[in-house]
């Protein structure tokens, strides 16, 4: 089991990313990506090739993801390029304010029963109202925050241990 820990876009993110590989209590291996873009200003950002690129380095395994910001549209090519590899995946911080309709509808296709939003009430980036009504059928875990920030490293343990 590879569980693939994917950030958002800024480079303040690997802070984040580093924090909740170390916090992870599971089996397996942990692995945090990192954009080429924090150290590499010519290199674009383009969430399908970020998901060819963890598909690729998944070697078949099968995966959790805990992705926050703009890396849970990297989960969602992946989910949608490789579904049968999918364990559990966790979504935080949607970003629906920043993204455009397809995009959106990419993310709301997710629908694997191992599913977990966690959204802060007031996230500038999207609502939680919002990514609520995206995932109807689905546990969204509403957090009493009025930013982007995402530490809720018991919750991301808990759920990949149950």
């Amino acid at each position: 089991m590879i569980t693939l820990i994917l950030p958002g876009y800024s480079p303040k993110n690997k802070l984040w990313a580093e924090t909740v590989a170390n916090s992870l209590k599971i089996e397996g291996k942990i692995r945090p990506v990192f954009w080429d873009h924090w150290t590499d200003t010519s290199q674009k950002f383009v969430a399908s090739e970020k998901a060819i690129l963890a598909a690729r380095h998944s070697k078949g395994d099968k995966i959790n993801i805990i992705a926050k910001s703009i890396g849970t549209l990297v989960a969602a090519h992946l989910v949608s390029d490789i579904p049968n590899q999918i364990n559990k995946i966790i979504l935080c911080g949607i970003p629906l304010g920043d993204m455009n309709e397809s995009d959106i509808k990419l993310i709301s296709s997710i629908q694997n029963k191992n599913l977990l939003v966690i959204q802060n009430n007031m996230d500038p980036h999207g609502s939680y109202e919002k990514v609520k009504e995206l995932f109807p059928n689905f546990k969204v875990i509403e957090k009493e925050a009025s930013d982007h920030n995402y530490p809720y490293f018991e919750e991301f343990n808990n759920y990949l241990i149950s």
